[in-house]
């Protein structure tokens, strides 16, 4: 697999694909249910849960499913439990999966621009990215209440591609789950996949991205 053209701007997902960021997240559903007279999941079970936003995480350990909705009031308590947690465990147990910073100095090294979208609301989104070390690498984060939807909805692709003055023929997106490729296809962009994230045990060769990378440091290969 390979790319059709070189691009000028690369979009990159965050959960799943620069940070593993399910340490963090587990914890706070597990507290969650212990606040709420529940049992704890456990970080492998969390694992399987994350990628559509937090919303959707806390529903699905409320109602151990992935697209079932729980009872209004019972999320509603979950989710201001699990916010207040996660405010103040957003990134002490994640970290940056390998080959990350050298494939970020790649791309800056060679005159990318370069921006993160992700589904995280904003408020955790520039915290984690700051205290894993890589904020300043970005040109322009997209997070999940950026725009009015949020990926697999082309908009915050299309959104980022528009600010930094770029056609999306002349973008790319990396990312870890069927929501990035379907996200990037629908915005006309190019996509490469990291096998490694969250894509609901699913791989993420089977959605058809323009490659799959093993880590970013090999965009220094794809790209070169």
């Amino acid at each position: 697999m390979d790319l059709s053209s070189k691009p000028r701007l690369v979009l990159i997902d965050l959960d799943g694909t620069l940070v593993d960021s399910v340490p963090d997240l587990a914890y706070c559903l597990d507290e969650m249910m212990k606040a709420l007279g529940k049992a704890p999941w456990g970080v492998d079970k969390a694992r399987g849960w994350v990628g559509n936003g937090v919303d959707r995480f806390v529903m699905r350990g409320l109602t151990d499913t992935l697209w079932e909705d729980p009872e209004e009031a019972i999320f509603a308590e979950a989710r201001s439990i699990f916010m207040k947690l996660y405010a103040d465990n957003t990134s002490g147990r994640s970290c940056l999966y390998d080959g990350v910073v050298e494939g970020l100095d790649y791309l800056n090294a060679n005159g990318f621009k370069i921006g993160c979208v992700t589904n995280k609301a904003e408020a955790f989104t520039v915290p984690l990215l700051k205290d894993m070390g890589i904020h300043d690498y970005f040109e322009i984060i997209v997070s999940g209440d950026t725009t009015a939807k949020k990926k697999p909805d082309p908009m915050p692709l299309l959104y980022a591609a528009d600010k930094l003055g770029e056609a999306p023929a002349d973008c790319l997106m990396v990312g870890d789950s069927m929501h990035d490729v379907e996200a990037a296809r629908r915005a006309n962009f190019q996509v490469v996949s990291v096998p490694y994230g969250y894509n609901h045990g699913v791989d993420i060769r089977e959605a058809n991205p323009d490659a799959v990378i093993e880590s970013l440091a090999d965009l220094k290969t794809l790209l070169a």
